[in-house]
């Protein structure tokens, strides 16, 4: 059976997991994770992805994302590749480094948040790398031991986690390690990993199913809601084509649609085809070479015209919603 699509959607908690190919290393010492902290880092910052948990292990890796503008492939893929090569360099080898495909669960984020902070950072003493949770507290390819207080990662999400378990930074501290420890009882969590919430019941349950998918870890509400959110960005790129992008963007702007797809270094016309660019590429999907083709860029010249657009329209949301408005029309 074909695998599911991921749900990759900007704004959703997503718990991913990278494996090395046929289980290897992907960490042969702990200059090869600092070269992969030092790249998330950078990453993190750059895009505005939120963490708010992670641990390297040897070959496979968690995180606990949020992505806030880009969907989660474009920060992952950078990320994943840069690393490979990197490693591939200085092990001198070849080769894919990773599975094919990195797993992402999209989650709900109560109940799950805590519940998913915990059972990441608990993976290296899980796995035996840590022998108790004293050493986990200072453990540096976790962040565990940042939230305790040991070590500085500023892109790393703390107080949104601390705060749940008090007002005051020592108590949160404290009581976030007892929540943690509660938690190392419990072992692996299947759970939590597998994706999906569903509900076992015989076929004489008089009771309606909640609704269930493999790629999400949520409720039936939370999976239904998704889907109504998937079903509508469907739509609109099943009906919203690249010129009628390009005249809405126009339109809006006061522009000729004719003049935007021009060589020109005009700034108004070159806010149209950022705007433009970053909209087909990240909201309706459309490849760069079918951008490129209706403004007549090349594959560079969209990438550099789509950050142009996302910085833009960062800062004018008014404007991305009144553009995304006349195009649901």
């Amino acid at each position: 059976m074909p695998r599911l699509a991921r749900l990759d959607i900007v704004g959703l908690l997503q718990h991913v997991i990278v494996r090395g190919i046929e289980q290897r290393n992907i960490f042969y010492d702990d200059l090869d994770r600092q070269h992969f902290v030092d790249r998330l880092i950078t990453l993190l910052a750059e895009t505005n992805v939120r963490c708010f948990a992670w641990a390297i292990l040897s070959n496979h890796l968690h995180l606990l994302l949020m992505p806030t503008s880009k969907p989660l492939s474009c920060f992952m893929s950078r990320l994943l590749t840069g690393y490979a090569l990197s490693f591939n360099r200085r092990h001198n080898r070849s080769g894919h480094l990773f599975q094919n495909r990195y797993k992402s669960i999209v989650c709900e984020e109560e109940p799950y948040l805590l519940e998913l902070v915990r059972y990441i950072h608990l993976n290296p003493l899980r796995a035996g790398l840590v022998a108790n949770l004293e050493e986990l507290d200072y453990y540096p390819w976790c962040g565990h031991a940042i939230l305790m207080g040991n070590g500085s990662i500023e892109v790393q999400e703390i107080d949104s986690i601390l705060e749940r378990f008090s007002n005051l930074l020592a108590s949160a501290r404290r009581n976030y390690r007892q929540f943690i420890q509660d938690g190392i009882p419990k072992g692996h969590r299947e759970d939590l990993v597998g994706g999906g919430l569903k509900r076992s019941q015989s076929e004489h349950t008089n009771y309606d199913c909640e609704s269930f998918d493999e790629r999400v870890l949520g409720s039936g509400d939370f999976v239904d809601g998704l889907k109504q959110e998937i079903t509508l960005r469907d739509r609109m790129k099943s009906t919203v084509t690249l010129a009628h992008l390009v005249d809405t963007v126009a339109a809006i702007l006061n522009l000729d649609p004719d003049s935007i797809k021009m060589p020109s270094k005009s700034r108004v016309l070159a806010t149209a085809r950022g705007i433009i660019s970053y909209l087909a590429l990240f909201e309706l999907r459309y490849t760069g070479n079918d951008v490129g083709k209706v403004l007549n860029l090349g594959s560079s010249g969209v990438s550099i015209a789509a950050r142009r657009g996302e910085r833009l329209l960062k800062i004018n949301p008014e404007l991305m919603n009144q553009i995304m408005t006349s195009l649901a029309r």
